[in-house]
């Protein structure tokens, strides 16, 4: 590991890579998603759109819409941001208002954008140019008297003008986004539903929406997750039965590797199946899957080891594949490297071995200072047990 000569092929010819496919949120594989491009152009990600925090917060907020600020980011770690790519559009969709503007500051700037006035838009070539005002335009149009603008996304901004422009049509619109700043791979949330991530604490204590699950904008949970659901609201915690459409099942079924990765173990890569049907899907698909664990601190993962996180793993796939579903159709491999790695989650590989799960014990950490996962070797070894 890696093989240099299946790199070498797909280096030559990126257009026919392998179909790797990531369950994943946020912004954990965008350094990987970076050095993937470079190897294929079919890569597929299917994201969580369950964020209730920052930006993406306000926007459902003011439109009852699914979260689009993930899905944004990881079309960007996988845009071609070389010349034969749309750089301007790339830097226009990458630009966040000021987080310290004043109302009237942030709306002249908005309007601005509209208008085509801004210098970031002014750039743009002429078809583009019309399109993504007429989506801002779209936004500005219909977005609330007290919708606050500080650190707005202009990419979530023009997604967001687009579904109110297309009734809500998530494929459509990230069609078309894609397009604009030519994705390497393709990028579909896991589901097309405005629904809320809830968490019931070992604790007792119950936790909805994913914002106070990460750590990141709520202080950090401080007992294990005990059980894990979609429900339908913030302020409504009713079950939420979401279900995968055949589209999506299919992009699992006719992968060529599937990769459970790093990331927030619950709120990134769990929550993903969660949807119905996203198990039986997995365990129908005949390619190798591999499961690469956190290294460093995962706020979620209180008090869990490695086989804690494999067997919650496997326990949230046969939730919908069936209680008797076997191991060899859920897990074949978990990478690590523990001589490099930092693990904070101890890891107890005999529990891995007597589930009769693969461990590849693989140089995974490059000589960085960070004993963190390196994103090229991350990418090459996936691409090279495609």
């Amino acid at each position: 590991m890696p093989d240099p000569a299946r790199l070498d092929r797909y280096l030559r010819a990126p257009e026919l890579g392998p179909k790797i496919l990531f369950f994943s949120g946020g912004t954990a594989l965008a350094k990987t998603c970076r050095e993937l491009k470079r190897y294929t152009h079919n890569s597929i990600h299917l994201v969580t759109a369950f964020d209730s925090g920052g930006s993406s917060a306000e926007i459902r907020r003011a439109f009852g819409v699914l979260s689009v600020g993930d899905l944004r980011q990881r079309m960007m770690s996988l845009a071609d941001e070389t010349a034969r790519g749309n750089p301007e559009i790339f830097r226009l969709f990458s630009y966040r208002l000021p987080a310290d503007g004043g109302a009237d500051e942030l709306w002249a700037e908005l309007d601005s954008l509209v208008s085509g006035e801004h210098e970031l838009v002014r750039v743009v070539p002429g078809p583009l140019r019309r399109l993504v005002r007429t989506h801002l335009r779209e936004f500005q149009n219909r977005m609330p008297s007290d919708f606050d603008l500080r650190r707005a996304s202009v990419g979530n901004l023009v997604i967001t003008g687009g579904l109110l422009a297309n009734e809500g049509d998530i494929d459509a619109v990230l069609f078309l986004f894609s397009k604009l700043v030519e994705v390497r791979g393709q990028v579909v949330p896991i589901t097309a539903q405005s629904v809320e991530l809830a968490a019931t604490l070992a604790d007792g204590e119950r936790v909805i929406g994913q914002h106070r699950l990460t750590g990141k904008e709520a202080p950090p949970i401080s007992s294990r997750v005990v059980d894990l659901e979609l429900v339908r609201a913030l302020d409504d915690d009713t079950s939420a039965s979401v279900r995968a459409d055949e589209k999506l099942r299919r992009l699992i079924r006719e992968a060529d590797l599937i990769c459970f990765p790093t990331g927030s173990f619950y709120s990134s890569v769990l929550a993903n199946l969660l949807v119905r049907g996203v198990g039986r899907a997995i365990v129908e698909a005949p390619c190798p899957k591999v499961f690469v664990p956190n290294m460093g601190h995962d706020p979620e993962q209180v008090g869990m080891s490695l086989g804690d996180s494999v067997e919650e793993l496997i326990a949230a796939v046969r939730r919908d594949a069936g209680e008797d579903t076997p191991i060899d159709r859920i897990l074949d491999i978990v990478a690590i490297d523990s001589h490099g790695g930092r693990y904070e989650t101890p890891l107890d590989l005999a529990r891995l071995k007597e589930l009769g799960i693969g461990v590849l014990d693989t140089e995974l950490v490059q000589d960085n200072g960070w004993s963190l996962i390196d994103a090229h070797t991350l990418a090459t070894t996936l691409l090279s047990l495609a």
